[in-house]
C-alpha cells in the first residue's frame, strides 16, 4: 500500500512538470537591433539583439545576417527595428522559435 502512495505521488509530480514544459509561448512586438552599435552591449563584433521590457538580449535561433545587411541606411546596426518573435529568455539569451521583421515605417 505504501508503493502505491508513493507512486501516485511521483506520478501526479511527473504530470505537473510535463505541463510546464508545453507551456505555449506568446508572439511579442519587440524592439531589434544589433546588440552592440544600437544597444550598448557587449560582446565581439555586430550581434543580433533584441529589447524586452526595456533589457537587451542576444539572440539564438537566427542571426544578424540572415535579415539583410546589418550595415545597410536600413540594417541592424543603423536602426532599431520592430519585430514579432517567439521564444524563451535562458541564461540571459532569448532562444527565438520564431521571428518575423516588420517593414520599416
Amino acid at each position: 500500500m505504501k508503493y502505491i502512495v508513493l507512486l501516485g505521488l511521483f506520478l501526479t509530480i511527473n504530470l505537473g512538470f510535463a505541463q510546464d514544459k508545453k507551456q505555449t509561448l506568446k508572439t511579442q512586438l519587440v524592439e531589434v537591433s544589433c546588440g552592440q552599435c544600437q544597444f550598448g552591449m557587449e560582446g565581439h563584433g555586430c550581434e543580433l539583439a533584441v529589447r524586452i521590457d526595456g533589457k537587451p538580449y542576444f539572440v539564438d535561433g537566427t542571426s544578424i545576417d540572415s535579415h539583410g545587411d546589418a550595415h545597410a541606411d536600413d540594417g541592424f546596426c543603423a536602426k532599431i527595428r520592430k519585430a514579432e518573435v517567439v521564444g524563451t529568455i535562458v541564461k540571459d539569451r532569448f532562444n527565438v522559435t520564431s521571428f518575423k521583421l516588420l517593414p520599416n515605417k
